[in-house]
């Protein structure tokens, strides 16, 4: 049985440039296909456009408010919102208030760099 508290993970910065902690996937798990990280967005920031080839991904807003840029549309999210967010499709989320933006990111297969193609938005 493998459990991780969020405590004891070290964050990271994701290629567009959020702040990622990590809580299950291949690198500290039995997990093999997907990945489970928070995500952190602060105030007045928005991540990198970028999309991913391989990937389908899973955002769900745990605290604060945002602007979700998704295949050309954008929707105001906030806490309870899920967003499905489809292999190959343009990305990027964006925190314009004064208070951390924070998030799950469910990814299958699981999160990699190099599944992370950048784009002028």
């Amino acid at each position: 049985m493998d459990i991780v508290n969020l405590s004891t993970t070290v964050s990271f910065t994701t290629k567009d440039g959020s702040s990622i902690r990590e809580l299950l996937s291949h690198r500290n798990s039995s997990i093999r296909h997907q990945s489970l990280a928070e995500a952190t967005v602060p105030p007045g920031v928005k991540t990198l456009a970028h999309y991913h080839p391989l990937s389908e991904e899973i955002y769900y807003i745990l605290r604060g408010q945002g602007t979700m840029f998704l295949a050309g549309r954008s929707l105001s999210v906030g806490p309870g919102d899920a967003i499905a967010i489809p292999p190959g499709q343009v990305h990027w989320i964006e925190n314009s208030t004064n208070s951390d933006l924070v998030f799950l990111c469910c990814c299958a297969p699981g999160y990699e760099h190099h599944d992370t193609v950048m784009v002028d938005a």
